[in-house]
């Protein structure tokens, strides 16, 4: 659940402006209006359980009638969001690597933060893969090997932040890079929490 101190509410703020500020929700949505309320009620509960409630909620609640009350839908959808996350924020600080005026210190700092998002796609990747052989009789397996992806994505996020600590890189290219990977381990985690919940 959300922390209801300053410190995460300013967080959680700052994720869903990011969030609704950048072009990745781009798949085709419908207008809540026309969506029966059960499938809004349905993903409001499940969001409940994830560690950005608002977050998971406000992402996924365009993608009500597809989704409908179909668990595994829900979680294909978040991973899939967070896939398109991932990517625009690789191009992001591929971008900012180009930019003039770069040092030697922050284009290594660039460049393994590349890597690592890189690495974050495949294992998102994966994790979707392994959901649609659910059907499989090597269920508990692929359950596993999709927490397992998921969660070297998310290690892989917080290592490209981790990789600007202690380095002498300029303000505003460290906190460009910072917000947005905050938006994709958030969405990232709440992706995770919905597999957990995944019953098969």
């Amino acid at each position: 659940m959300e922390s209801t101190n300053a410190l995460t509410l300013l967080f959680t703020t700052l994720v869903l402006f990011l969030c609704f500020t950048t072009p990745i929700f781009s798949a085709s949505s419908s207008s809540s209006s026309s969506v029966p309320k059960a499938y809004t009620n349905f993903i409001k509960t499940s969001c409940n359980s994830t560690t950005y409630p608002s977050l998971c909620n406000k992402s996924l609640s365009p993608y009500a009638s597809s989704i409908k009350t179909n668990s595994l839908k829900l979680c294909y959808t978040a991973l899939t969001l967070t896939i398109k996350a991932a990517r625009n924020t690789s191009s992001m600080v591929s971008k900012l690597a180009k930019q003039k005026g770069i040092t030697r210190i922050e284009a290594a700092a660039i460049k393994d933060c590349i890597a690592n998002m890189q690495d974050s796609v495949y294992e998102l990747k994966q994790s979707l893969q392994a959901l649609s052989k659910l059907k499989g009789d090597d269920k508990e397996f692929q359950m596993a090997n999709a927490k397992t992806w998921v969660s070297a994505a998310i290690t892989d996020e917080d290592t490209c932040m981790d990789g600007f600590t202690g380095r002498k890189v300029n303000a505003a290219v460290k906190n460009k890079i910072k917000n947005g990977i905050l938006v994709v381990m958030s969405l990232s985690s709440n992706a995770l929490s919905l597999i957990n919940k995944l019953e098969y």
